[in-house]
């Protein structure tokens, strides 16, 4: 039994004709007769009664008519699922972000693009900026949002592109001389204990050496009391005056209100944090291709 012999038998017992069904598909009547009669074999009975004219199911037939519409049917759905799939209307992405990113707007964009593409699967995964690294490359991630995309920008089988510049804010517990601020300087934060987020497990990665040449550009080495690249553990420390901490806007915007916390802008030339969006150049994943193409229009817009 094949999809033609299907799709001959339900062509000839709606028209009744073993004539119609040929010319339904353009093919003789002869070889429309010998498929159908190869499909009697394979199910072992009659299914039309071609001594009637016009031709009728029998009553076996009539039975087997409703299946074999239905099997057609779930064909042609997934056949146009294959084809969605092939331009990215259905299927999965595989989205990597950096720890604190949950609190930005890629949750708005990723509810739109669902929104627009609801048979796609969007799963999330929170990690540090090494690990997104390496993830991407070992192809575990479909498209990553980092801070710290110096070493991918270098390797030829990833793109990056800008996302958006983030600018930093100094994280103060209440009582701080400088809660009251509208703003800051680098250079005034000078023998402050500083609880340091950083965008790597290690603190060697080009991200780090970048923001403590910003210390040395404002003439001191910074007091690192204590470093880690978990936003929350930093922002607790934080309301407990342990220390202060220089944190990317999306990680304060929704916490204006925090209790024992006050954010401050801090000012000055390169005093953001640029959130790169990274993928495979090579990557097959239509759905990558076509979430990248509406993140951009989106911005555009």
């Amino acid at each position: 039994m094949n999809i033609n012999q299907l799709r001959y038998f339900v062509a000839a017992a709606e028209s009744r004709s073993f004539t119609g069904a040929a010319a339904r598909y353009y093919i003789s009547q002869t070889a429309v007769t010998q498929q159908i009669r190869a499909l009697e074999e394979t199910v072992g009975v009659p299914l039309f009664d071609r001594a009637s004219r016009p031709i009728k199911l029998t009553p076996a037939g009539n039975a087997f008519l409703t299946d074999a519409r239905a099997i057609l049917e779930r064909m042609n759905r997934a056949m146009d699922r294959v084809q969605e799939a092939s331009v990215g209307f259905v299927g999965s992405l595989r989205v990597g972000y950096t720890k604190g990113y949950e609190r930005s707007d890629l949750s708005r964009s990723l509810r739109d693009f669902h929104r627009d593409y609801p048979n796609v699967l969007i799963s999330c995964h929170r990690s540090d900026t090494d690990s997104l690294a390496a993830g991407l490359l070992r192809g575990e991630y479909d498209i990553i949002f980092t801070w710290d995309s110096t070493e991918l920008a270098k390797d030829r089988d990833t793109v990056c592109r800008l996302v958006e510049k983030s600018p930093l804010m100094v994280a103060l517990y209440a009582s701080h001389p400088f809660s009251h601020r509208t703003q800051l300087r680098r250079s005034e934060l000078r023998g402050e204990n500083i609880l340091y987020m950083s965008p790597s497990l290690t603190g060697e990665s080009a991200g780090d050496q970048h923001f403590f040449d910003l210390y040395h550009s404002a003439g001191y080495q910074p007091n690192i009391l204590y470093r880690s690249n978990d936003a929350e553990s930093i922002l607790m420390m934080v309301a407990a005056g342990e220390g202060i901490s220089l944190l990317p806007a999306y990680v304060t915007t929704k916490l204006d209100n925090a209790e024992g916390l006050v954010f401050v802008p801090l000012v000055g030339k390169e005093e953001t944090v640029e959130i790169i969006a990274a993928w495979l150049r090579d990557g097959k994943n239509p759905v990558r291709r076509r979430f990248t193409d509406f993140l951009w229009k989106e911005a555009d817009c």
